[in-house]
C-alpha cells in the first residue's frame, strides 16, 4: 500500500469500504457494509491488510480524515496556468459535484484550492487569506486567532486563483477595481461547510478573505462555553428574564456569536417565539426564525428589527447594534415585554453602556431595560502536553500587577508533537459580567462615569477581563503573553505604564 486514494471517494462513501494508509494500513469497512466491496477493495489494495470494522459515525470521521487531506503542490499548480492553459478553460473544467472530494477534475488550479479549503477545515482555521505581492502570492490560515503563512505560491497564479473562488463565490469575476462579497456552501466528507468570501482590490491584484463556517460544530450550550460557575450562573439568570436587553461585547473574533448562539440554544424550547436579523446569518438553528440584513434593498439592522416586532416574538437577537435607529427600537422592543440579545463592539461590559449613551439612548431609559452585559476575549490554550511552569521574573511581575517581593509561578509550553510545535491547542473564553442591580441603575440613571460603574459591579465578586485571564494564566490554562494580547489596555493599568 504506498498511499491513501487507492479507492475512489465516491465509491467509499456508497460502499462503505475505504482504504487508509499510512503508519497503519488497514481497510476500513463500516458497519453493515456489502461485503463483496471488501473484497473488491482488497483487491486494489493488492491483498488484505487489517480489517477494522467502524460503526457509521466512526467510518464518517475516518473518511473526512483520509479524503480531506488533498495535496498542495505549488509546481503543478504553476503548470496548470502556462503558456497553454487558458483562464477560461480552468473556469469551464470546474467541477459540478457538490462534495469536493467528489470531484474527480484534473484542472491544478481547482485541485489546489480544494486542497487549501480541505487543510484549512482540518486544522480548525477559521479563515483563509490568500494575498498578491510582487514576488508571490501568501496563502495564510487563521489559527486560534492568529495568522501563520501556509504555503507561498508562484505570483503569476493570482488571476486564475482568484477568478476560480470568485466564480465559486458566484462573483463577477471581470470586475477588478471594487470590493465584493459573497459566499458558497461545500460539502467536505459529509461535512457541511459555509465559507464567506471577500475581495478587495490591492497593489498587485485582489486580496481573498474566506471565512469559514463548519455546520457540524457551529452550536454549542451555554455549558460548553467554559464560563465560571458566576458568570454563567449570572448570565443564565439574564436570559430567564422575560423582558430587558442581554448584551454580549467585545472585538471582532472573540467569540460573540457563539455566545449568542448559546444562549439562544437555551432558551429554544419551543414554547417561546424567537426571531433573528443578523448579518449575515451565520449558522441555522432549527425552531428560531432568522433575518437576513441586506443593505442593496433597504434591509437594515433597524428595518428588520421593527419587521419582526410585528411578528409577536418573546426573544429578539440582533446580530449588532450598530447605529442609534438600531438602539432605539431595541430598547422599545424591551420595554414593550420582548427578551433582547445583541452585540456591540466595545473593549469592556461597562465600556457598553457609554456606547448606547453615545449612540442618543437616553440614561433613564438605559437604566430601565438593561438586564446583563458580558464582554469576552479568546485566548490560546497552552498545550497540555508540554506545557511546564516557571518563576515569574521582575518584568512579569510588574505587567501582571503582582508585587515583585511576591512569589508568582506562570506557565509556558515550549511546542512538542502534540501541538506540532506552536505550544497552543485550542482557545478558550476570558470573561466580565456586569449584573445591572438597583444600586447600578441609580447609578446610570445619574449619568455616571465608566470607571465608577466597574468599581461598583467588580466590588460584589466581580472580575474584570484581565483578572479572570489571569487566573488562567496562574491555572496553566493560558500565558501571560496571550492574556496581555487580548487584554492588554487593562493590563497596562494595572502595571501602571
Amino acid at each position: 500500500m504506498t498511499g491513501t486514494r487507492l479507492l475512489g471517494y465516491g465509491f467509499a462513501r456508497e460502499r462503505g469500504v475505504a482504504l487508509r494508509g499510512g503508519d497503519a494500513p488497514a481497510l476500513l469497512m463500516r458497519r453493515g457494509a456489502d461485503p463483496l466491496a471488501l473484497i473488491e477493495a482488497g483487491r486494489a489494495a493488492g491483498g488484505f491488510p487489517v480489517v477494522l470494522e467502524l460503526d457509521p459515525a466512526e467510518y464518517d470521521r475516518a473518511l473526512s480524515d483520509i479524503y480531506a487531506a488533498a495535496a498542495i503542490d505549488g509546481g503543478e499548480a504553476e503548470q496548470a496556468v502556462s503558456g497553454e492553459e487558458s483562464l477560461s478553460r480552468l473556469i469551464d473544467e470546474m467541477p459540478r459535484a457538490d462534495d469536493l472530494l467528489a470531484a474527480d477534475s484534473d484542472a491544478p488550479v481547482i485541485r489546489l484550492i480544494n486542497g487549501l479549503i480541505a487543510e484549512a477545515i482540518r486544522a480548525a482555521a477559521s479563515d483563509i487569506h490568500v494575498e498578491p505581492f510582487e514576488d508571490r502570492v501568501s496563502v495564510r490560515f487563521r489559527l486560534d486567532g492568529v495568522l501563520s503563512e501556509r504555503v507561498a505560491l508562484p505570483p503569476r497564479l493570482a488571476p486564475a486563483l482568484v477568478s476560480r473562488l470568485k466564480v465559486m463565490a458566484r462573483l463577477d469575476i471581470a470586475e477588478r477595481r471594487v470590493p465584493q462579497d459573497g459566499r458558497v456552501t461545500l460539502t467536505l466528507a459529509g461535512r457541511g461547510v459555509d465559507v464567506r468570501v471577500s475581495t478587495l482590490p490591492s497593489r498587485h491584484g485582489e486580496r481573498v478573505v474566506m471565512r469559514l463556517l463548519d455546520k457540524s460544530s457551529a452550536l454549542m450550550s451555554l455549558d460548553a462555553l467554559g464560563m465560571p460557575p458566576a458568570v454563567l450562573s449570572g448570565f443564565s439568570r439574564a436570559l430567564a428574564q422575560p423582558n430587558g436587553i442581554v448584551l454580549v461585547t467585545g472585538p471582532t473574533g472573540a467569540g460573540k456569536t457563539t455566545t449568542l448562539y448559546a444562549g439562544l440554544t437555551r432558551l429554544n424550547d419551543r414554547t417561546r417565539n424567537i426571531l433573528t436579523v443578523e448579518d449575515p446569518v451565520e449558522y441555522a438553528v432549527d425552531g428560531v426564525g432568522q433575518t437576513q440584513v441586506n443593505a442593496k434593498v433597504g434591509m437594515t439592522f433597524a428595518a428588520g428589527l421593527r419587521a419582526i416586532l410585528r411578528q409577536d416574538p418573546d426573544v429578539v437577537m440582533v446580530g449588532e447594534i450598530r447605529d442609534a435607529e438600531t438602539a432605539r427600537i431595541a430598547v422599545q422592543a424591551s420595554l414593550t415585554g420582548h427578551l433582547v440579545l445583541s452585540t456591540v463592539h466595545t473593549n469592556s461590559a461597562a465600556a457598553a453602556i457609554a456606547r448606547l449613551r453615545d449612540m442618543g439612548v437616553e440614561s433613564y431609559l438605559l437604566a430601565t431595560t438593561l438586564t446583563a452585559v458580558l464582554a469576552q476575549r479568546l485566548v490560546r490554550r497552552l498545550c497540555p502536553s508540554c506545557r511546564e511552569p516557571y518563576e515569574a521574573d521582575v518584568t512579569e511581575k510588574r505587567l501582571a500587577g503582582v508585587p515583585v517581593h511576591d512569589g508568582l509561578t506562570l506557565w509556558r509550553a515550549p511546542g512538542c508533537e502534540a501541538c506540532k510545535g506552536q505550544g497552543h491547542a485550542g482557545r478558550l473564553g476570558v470573561y466580565e459580567f456586569i449584573a445591572v442591580d438597583d444600586p447600578l441603575r441609580a447609578m446610570i440613571h445619574a449619568d455616571a462615569r465608566e470607571g465608577d460603574i466597574e468599581a461598583h459591579a467588580f466590588a460584589n465578586g466581580g472580575t474584570s477581563l484581565f483578572r479572570a485571564g489571569m487566573a488562567l494564566a496562574r491555572e496553566g490554562a493560558t500565558s501571560l503573553a496571550e492574556v496581555l494580547r487580548v487584554c492588554r489596555e487593562e493590563g497596562e493599568r494595572h502595571a501602571g505604564v
